[in-house]
């Protein structure tokens, strides 16, 4: 339990920059969408996509992932103190759905820069923002 504080700190650094990507990846989809018509412009912003997928967004999933496993493992004893963890974890489970999610989207944007509209992508992007709010008060109100 000697490093449980700085494997916290690691997992908050992980889980900020994991937020990070899950922020903007849907962003820059806006911009490829609503310039599609400009293929420079597109080219540009496939490889932006391309670098924060693989060079941010991953890394930092599996070092939230990873931080968060060892902790739990390290303070088993937390899920008696309440439902609040299995809330979180529940919570947990959509963010790494809709991570996967944008690893899809990507993917299909490279082949059709046309698919779903600017208007839907604004409105996804507002899923990891819920469920940030949501895993922030599981873990410091503690409701349940």
């Amino acid at each position: 339990m000697a490093y449980y504080s700085w494997i916290l700190a690691f997992h908050v650094m992980s889980f900020i920059s994991w937020m990070a990507f899950l922020f903007y990846m849907p962003r820059l989809f806006i911009y490829h969408r609503e310039n599609a018509d400009t293929l420079g412009f597109t080219e540009v912003v496939k490889v932006q996509e391309y670098k924060l997928h693989k060079i941010i967004g991953v890394p930092a999933m599996w070092a939230t992932v990873l931080s968060g496993a060892l902790m739990l493992y390290l303070n088993s004893g937390i899920f008696s103190s309440g439902g609040w963890m299995h809330a979180k974890l529940f919570a947990l489970s959509f963010l790494l759905a809709y991570h996967i999610s944008l690893g899809k989207i990507r993917l299909i944007m490279l082949e059709d820069a046309h698919y779903k509209s600017s208007k839907w992508f604004r409105v996804y992007n507002e899923i990891p923002t819920l469920l940030m709010i949501f895993i922030v008060i599981m873990v410091i109100v503690k409701p349940f």
